[in-house]
């Protein structure tokens, strides 16, 4: 296993490897995509080491899903097939499932810069990269020959940094696609930091909201309808400010501080000047400094315990310039009957040995029909499994 300092260099260098690579936008190839082997049926063979490690609640258990390279943001179709993008990979996958098992998987696409997003409408798979949002019709009906990913809109800054995009679609129909912050901290302007949202047919594109240094991961309330996200803060304030946060956009038009105020509260020492932390909305709740919150999602499966229904599960990635690394798990918050965060606390821990030794990096929560919870791990290449058995 390679000590921290070690992953720390790998992981500065893959950084400027990337901010190279995507210099230019996002283009497809015409390479033909091919299916691989699916890992499930190998599990024990397979499984990366210390999923043993991993603790969970009592009645839970981890499991290996199925093994993908750089497995990073998911999404699941009406029908059941998974797709997962990537961030240091260049193809797109689908995971055919039966009963909660993996089945095949497919290269659906390849070639692409940074194709991180995915998200599923109306038999349409979009794909998000840097710079270029891609469409692939009827492409469950032709996993093994799909055609070529064709261009919604291709208008979207090119910087690598911050530049891969975690995608969604909104109750209103519309695809929300983030703009991260080109830099650290900075103060660019429109479209940076900011979500915004745009039709399917790539038009209608615009900000709804701003002041997001960078969300890679973001979901609906299933009640209230409302935007749900976790925001990276700043780096280079010191080990333990500013925090990650989760933030509420009950409406358009909100801005959430950054570059100007970090977890509600800190002005930035540079941008912050003659800036009030209260004429910006707060986060709900502070996750903790550098943990690197990423994909999120509300839980409205039957399968955990009535306690955990309509909770938010975090992927904290973890952090990767912190003396003292934290993250590497993934957290529940928990809502009251009022639809408010009471706290957050760890869910599946572990990926961070007491050594400080990393075992694994979480970056998506994707729930299943049958109300177990998907989680993607782009350290390993591998996505899990976690179920409840009452009794277990």
């Amino acid at each position: 296993m390679l000590p921290f300092a070690t992953l720390k260099m790998n992981v500065t260098l893959s950084v400027l490897f990337s901010l190279l690579l995507n210099m230019n936008s996002c283009n497809s190839n015409t390479n033909s995509p091919s299916a691989i082997s699916s890992q499930a049926g190998n599990a024990a063979a397979e499984t990366p080491p210390g999923l043993d490690k991993i603790k969970l609640p009592p009645g839970f258990k981890i499991s290996l899903f199925a093994k993908v390279p750089h497995a990073r943001s998911m999404c699941l179709s009406p029908n059941g097939t998974l797709f997962i993008g990537n961030k240091d990979g260049e193809n797109v996958y689908a995971i055919t499932i039966k009963d909660g098992v993996a089945g095949k998987i497919y290269t659906i696409a390849s070639g692409l810069n940074t194709p991180n997003g995915v998200a599923f409408k109306d038999g349409s798979l979009y794909i998000s990269c840097i710079s270029t949002l891609y469409r692939i019709d009827n492409v469950e009906a032709n996993l093994n020959t799909p055609p070529k990913p064709v261009v919604v809109y291709d208008k979207y800054p090119k910087d690598g940094l911050h530049g891969w995009k975690f995608i969604a679609f909104g109750p209103d129909g519309k695809l929300y696609i983030p703009v991260g912050a080109p830099c650290n901290v900075c103060d660019p302007g429109d479209p940076y930091e900011s979500i915004t949202s745009i039709n399917t047919d790539g038009t209608g594109m615009e900000i709804f909201a701003r002041g997001i240094r960078n969300t890679v991961g973001f979901d609906w309330h299933p009640v209230t309808k409302e935007l749900w996200f976790t925001d990276n803060g700043r780096d280079n304030m010191g080990d333990n400010i500013p925090e990650d946060e989760l933030n509420k956009a009950s409406k358009p038009g909100m801005h959430f501080g950054f570059p100007y105020c970090h977890q509600g509260t800190i002005p930035d020492p540079q941008f912050g000047k003659g800036k009030n932390c209260n004429d910006y909305t707060p986060p709900v709740i502070n996750l903790g400094p550098h943990v690197a919150a990423l994909g999120m999602r509300f839980y409205t499966g039957n399968m955990f315990p009535a306690e955990y229904k309509n909770a938010i599960f975090i992927a904290e990635h973890g952090s990767w310039n912190r003396s003292t690394p934290i993250g590497y798990r993934v957290v529940v918050a928990k809502m009251d009957a009022n639809n408010n965060v009471t706290g957050y606390i760890p869910f599946a821990d572990g990926w961070l040995q007491n050594d400080n030794k990393v075992i694994g990096r979480p970056v998506d929560v994707q729930q299943l029909p049958d109300g177990s919870l998907l989680v993607s791990d782009d350290y390993n290449g591998a996505i899990y499994r976690i179920s409840y058995s009452k009794g277990s």
